[in-house]
């Protein structure tokens, strides 16, 4: 059965805006396991702007199901991300001046630093995933340096044109395809929407969605409660029909 990755950032996000202690990312990860999700996802940046070290911590404790903690490859996150030890860690490309994580790592030119990452996460006990653009020479070579999941990074099909759909559709399943004849686990997120999901979860091989500023914007008027509780119900049924 595809699994939810609810991230929780941007609760973070609101919080940060005025320094203030809420809302608190901690009672969003309860909330939304509640509702059912299957894991929670957050992303440590560099710059901390909105997830704090602190709320790693916290949460990792209080956790029912799993915790998935998105770290670039900087030595300081990962060393923290050795000491929480999350059930998973997805290692994702990171500027400081991007507004949301633009596209995925760069396992290619990166291959000896990512490897190295890789077995020492490994080394804790944690499992390790790579957010990774859907291009065979990429996915190939994360499955040579030892990873035994990718993420696959879903924004150019979020930001696609009615025209360009069918094409980055068809990009994604054929990297799904792929992995998987790899041996890999496969994952996919970033960008998506009530609106464009279904086409994502309906595809065969793809395990687990990672959302969160869809929810986290839909929890504004429905609660998060409701909001993780319509995102699953929409991606059971896709994979289902």
């Amino acid at each position: 059965m595809i699994k939810l990755g609810v991230n929780i950032d941007h609760v973070a996000t609101i919080r940060q805006q005025r320094y203030t202690n809420y809302p608190d990312p901690l009672v969003a990860a309860m909330k939304a396991e509640d509702a059912g999700a299957d894991l929670i996802t957050l992303h440590l940046r560099e710059d901390r702007r909105h997830i704090q070290d602190s709320d790693v911590f916290a949460i990792r404790k209080i956790l029912k199901t799993k915790m998935n903690l998105e770290c670039s490859l900087s030595r300081e996150i990962i060393d923290i991300a050795c000491s929480v030890k999350p059930n998973d860690v997805c290692l994702v490309p990171e500027n400081r001046s991007e507004l949301t994580t633009e596209g995925g790592l760069d396992v290619i030119k990166y291959k000896s630093n990512i490897k190295g990452i890789v077995d020492l996460l490994n080394s804790n006990g944690i499992n390790v995933s790579i957010f990774i653009d859907p291009d065979i020479k990429q996915i190939d070579a994360a499955a040579k340096i030892g990873v035994n999941i990718v993420e696959i990074h879903t924004g150019k099909y979020s930001d696609a044109t009615q025209k360009q759909t069918k094409d980055e559709l068809f990009r994604i399943t054929e990297a799904v395809s792929f992995a998987k004849k790899q041996g890999l686990k496969v994952n996919a997120g970033h960008g998506l929407s009530y609106d464009n999901v279904a086409n994502i979860a309906a595809i065969d091989g793809i395990e687990e969605l990672n959302i969160g500023h869809s929810i986290i914007s839909r929890a504004l008027f429905d609660g998060i409660y409701n909001a993780v509780v319509t995102m699953k119900n929409i991606i059971l049924n896709a994979r289902n029909k």
